[in-house]
């Protein structure tokens, strides 16, 4: 049966196996459309989705591999966040980012009790209101639990098993993109949260955490050619 001719009013038909291509230049296409998706994407572009732009038989991973041996020396990389990939700017260039004043800050507001709120609910998700109060050696308020909801911190867990199934709490990916990890196994520990400045001494009264472990570390590549 004669394959039917696509009309000029059709789309043409994205080809991701680019079999008609030279193996080398077949890997570095996929390479590029894999940069070109990271850069556009304004946020961690997971594996299904890079899946969509090669081959079938591609290794994802190999390919990220070969993109970041070839970033080296430049100012930025590819990393692993929230279960996707990302650009990210090197650590070395923080204080440069910083002084150009050329990227606006994205760090997010919290109280001192907020801040500790959140870090009981990352090191012991799934926790209930009353797990964290436990925690903390006193009561957690509704309030503080709503504050972070919406700031996308955290989201509702599942039920505890406990007397009346109240809801647990466990954080969100949006938390995990916005410090940085990949995983939950990326957390660091406690002692480097104070020295990265992620808590701050007791007496403040608000606090502000940073994009990442560091002040500005792995702000987001964007508006710039790769």
């Amino acid at each position: 049966m004669a394959r039917r001719k696509r009309t000029d009013a059709e789309p043409p038909i994205f080809d991701a196996e680019l079999a008609d291509m030279p193996t080398d230049l077949r890997w570095r296409e996929w390479m590029n459309r894999i940069e070109a998706v990271l850069f556009a994407a304004p946020k961690p572009v997971e594996r299904e989705v890079l899946a969509r732009v090669i081959g079938r038989d591609a290794s994802i991973d190999l390919l990220i591999d070969d993109i970041r041996e070839a970033l080296r020396g430049k100012p930025y990389d590819v990393v692993g966040v929230a279960g996707g990939w990302a650009f990210r700017t090197r650590t070395a260039y923080a204080d440069a980012i910083a002084a150009s004043a050329a990227v606006p800050d994205r760090g997010v507001d919290l109280t001192q009790n907020e801040a500790m709120v959140l870090v009981s609910i990352a090191y012991h998700q799934p926790v209930t209101r009353a797990g964290v109060s436990e925690i903390l050696g006193r009561e957690v308020s509704r309030d503080v639990i709503g504050a972070l909801r919406d700031k996308n911190m955290i989201t509702a867990g599942p039920r505890s098993p406990t007397a009346g199934a109240p809801f647990t709490y466990v954080t969100t990916k949006v938390f995990l993109e916005h410090f940085g990890l990949d995983t939950l196994r990326d957390l660091p520990g406690l002692e480097e949260l104070e020295d990265a400045g992620l808590l701050k001494a007791a007496g403040s009264t608000t606090m502000t955490l940073p994009i990442a472990h560091d002040e500005l570390e792995n702000v987001e590549l964007r508006d710039r050619d790769v």
